[in-house]
């Protein structure tokens, strides 16, 4: 399988275009108001509408209700929807069948209990990201820099296509991949110079070094 990249997080042209050049394969949108990488609907369909062919463009929602999740998807062109709070997976049955799109789940992994949980949303979503727990406390639900422990996922085999992530960074990204065996990888934080600001040179490190390993 070849490997993608989705960079996380992208709030300005020049994110989504260096994004894009370095190669990354989905850009992600961030609509949680709580996040710095938030975009308000208006300005993220303004930079949506900029994605080159062949780059999905990913929306990030956290525990949306069917109003809200149809007010965003009647502003933006979007080509998958990331859930990434606390649905269940009848939750994420229902919104999959309501807005005809594929979805993301993100799940969140600290101790190999957290793995059946991932198992129970294989059958109701079209991909699987698999994140650090993030701690009880915190605002946020991803994009926190944090990492788990990868040996969770050694030799592990899913009925649909899933992406790592959890502080994944240029220097880290290839042992990542090596424990996991994980092709599809998602960054947010690991390739910013400040919270919501990527930077050009550690997106193009990123996928550099992930195309690398997948072809030790």
């Amino acid at each position: 399988m070849p490997v993608h990249v989705k960079i996380c997080g992208v709030t300005n042209a020049a994110a989504v275009r260096d994004a894009a050049q370095a190669g990354a394969r989905y850009l992600g949108f961030n609509f949680y108001p709580p996040s710095p990488r938030y975009l308000d609907p208006t300005a993220a369909r303004a930079l949506m509408l900029d994605v080159p062919e062949g780059v999905a463009k990913v929306v990030l929602v956290v525990d949306p209700d069917d109003a809200r999740l149809d007010a965003l998807l009647a502003q933006v062109p979007a080509d998958f929807v990331q859930l990434h709070g606390h649905e269940s997976p009848a939750r994420v049955a229902e919104v999959r069948a309501r807005i005809g799109l594929p979805v993301i789940k993100a799940v969140g992994l600290a101790e190999p209990g957290d793995l059946a949980l991932i198992d129970s949303y294989m059958q109701v979503c079209d991909q699987i990201l698999v994140d650090a727990k993030p701690p009880k406390d915190a605002e946020l639900p991803g994009g926190n820099g944090l990492v788990f422990d990868w040996r969770l996922l050694q030799g592990r085999r899913w009925s649909c296509p899933w992406l790592l992530a959890g502080g994944l960074r240029p220097e880290t990204v290839a042992e990542a991949m090596r424990l996991t065996g994980a092709r599809q990888l998602d960054v947010s934080s690991g390739v910013e110079s400040a919270p919501g600001v990527k930077d050009k040179g550690r997106m193009q490190a990123f996928i550099a070094a992930a195309m690398g390993a997948a072809q030790d």
